[in-house]
């Protein structure tokens, strides 16, 4: 018999369920269920922000299939991560909110519960630790949150006790559904969600463990060993072509040096024993080969064609021409092929969208870059972020460093965003006008 009898009710008031627990409802009729719900809740103005899963991977980017590696390797957690992967993917977590050291979700179940995870923050020596070992081998805090660095850094962070992700001894986790067990399958879809999260905003594993990732930036020193030695100017954002901004490989067409062509040879003259020139040499005067010579000068002359790529979400264009003319948007879409990109506007102008076809590229639209001003900002400046992940945000310069290197000075700086959430990041005089600007 269950804990309240096999049929009946619980002492909750709840009933015809096995055990007390309440009976299986179907997936469809959960979903129905928590979408009136949670309507509901933003009608009276709460932010709901659900957990979508494309596809069967729950993380695709490096933060994401961290923080799902992490859970996986702990033997406490294995036996009720299957049932939390099931849920995470069939859209349960309809609502899932990060802050600093806890995480609040709400899942659809049987009924909707409320899941509580609080995740320890990490202890001052070993993120002092840590920074010491990463110093000088991270460029820039954008290519931190893009997990582009060295295989021994990522080892480094990904440091099983002494790394940045938590163990099961930091996070504690209460659900209020039935199930006594420490880790129920609602729990464990929050777990999951938290790694779908990160790869949209992988700033908020920062925010979670309560640490600054500038500090990573900041503490250049000993460095790893085994480390690579930081990237070059060219790799960081908007100081280098196209290739290394956005990671990918663009076929450059080279021309061909034209070869020298050697002059054909002039005949010697042969002293003929009669006065009168014989008709074949006149006929050996008309100048040789000149059709092939003509043919073969345009063929070198032909550029090749570029091969299109798919550009990554939110890399900042500038449309050249049409009825957006003149705006500066970001890549909000790409087909596989990168032959079709969809470019959308947040500005004064407001919001909008629209397709753009490589075969354009330069003539319709272009890479939004701009070298900004020689000489470095004031602190204090207002400033207001145009792409990546603080799009949208505004603020003011809080500190500069290397101010009397002009387009290498450092920036810090303290923003705000549209929902009044704070954040703080670091920036290079360099990428002034696409990745931020000046209010």
């Amino acid at each position: 018999m269950g804990r309240w009898g096999r049929y009946g009710r619980d002492r909750y008031g709840r009933g015809s369920g096995y055990g007390g627990f309440a009976p299986y409802v179907p997936v469809a009729v959960r979903r129905a269920n928590a979408a009136k719900e949670m309507a509901k809740l933003a009608k009276k103005g709460v932010h709901v922000s659900p957990v979508v899963i494309e596809g069967r991977a729950i993380a695709s980017t490096f933060w994401g299939k961290a923080w799902c590696d992490n859970l996986e390797r702990y033997s406490d957690f294995e036996n009720r991560l299957p049932r939390g992967r099931a849920y995470v993917r069939n859209g349960s977590v309809v609502d899932l909110q990060i802050g600093k050291g806890v995480v609040g979700a709400t899942v659809s179940g049987s009924a909707l519960y409320t899941v509580k995870v609080s995740v320890k923050p990490v202890p001052a020596a070993r993120w002092k630790a840590l920074c010491e070992d990463c110093g000088g081998a991270i460029d820039s805090v954008i290519e931190l949150l893009r997990g582009r660095f060295s295989k021994a850094v990522m080892e480094r962070i990904c440091r099983q006790g002494t790394g940045l992700f938590p163990s099961p001894s930091e996070i504690e986790m209460h659900c209020s559904c039935p199930d006594w067990a420490t880790m129920c399958k609602h729990v464990a879809a929050v777990l999951y969600g938290i790694g779908a999260r990160l790869d949209e905003s992988p700033d908020l594993l920062f925010r979670l463990r309560d640490v600054d990732p500038a500090d990573l930036i900041a503490n250049a020193g000993k460095g790893l060993t085994g480390a690579t030695a930081a990237p070059a100017s060219g790799k960081v954002l908007g100081e280098g072509d196209l290739s290394a901004i956005f990671g990918v490989e663009m076929a450059e067409a080279a021309r061909p040096s034209p070869a020298k062509r050697a002059r054909p040879s002039k005949p010697v003259p042969v002293p003929l024993p009669e006065p009168e020139p014989e008709p074949r040499p006149a006929a050996r005067a008309r100048p040789p080969r000149q059709p092939p010579r003509i043919d073969r000068k345009p063929a070198a002359a032909a550029p090749a064609a570029a091969t299109p790529v798919a550009l990554p979400k939110r890399t900042p264009v500038r449309m050249l021409a049409g009825i957006h003319a003149g705006r500066t948007g970001f890549v909000s879409w790409a087909n596989a092929d990168g032959s079709v990109h969809t470019v959308s506007f947040d500005d004064g102008q407001g919001k909008a969208a629209t397709q753009v076809r490589s075969s354009s590229f330069g003539v319709k639209w272009e890479l939004a870059r701009s070298a900004g001003p020689a000489s470095p900002l004031a602190k204090g400046t207002e400033v207001r972020m145009t792409a990546g992940i603080y799009l949208g945000y505004s603020g003011r310069v809080a500190s500069v460093t290397n101010a009397r290197s002009g387009r290498d000075a450092l920036y810090t700086l303290a923003l705000t965003g549209p929902d009044g959430r704070k954040a703080r990041t670091t920036v290079k005089h360099g990428s002034l006008g696409r990745v931020w600007t000046v209010a």
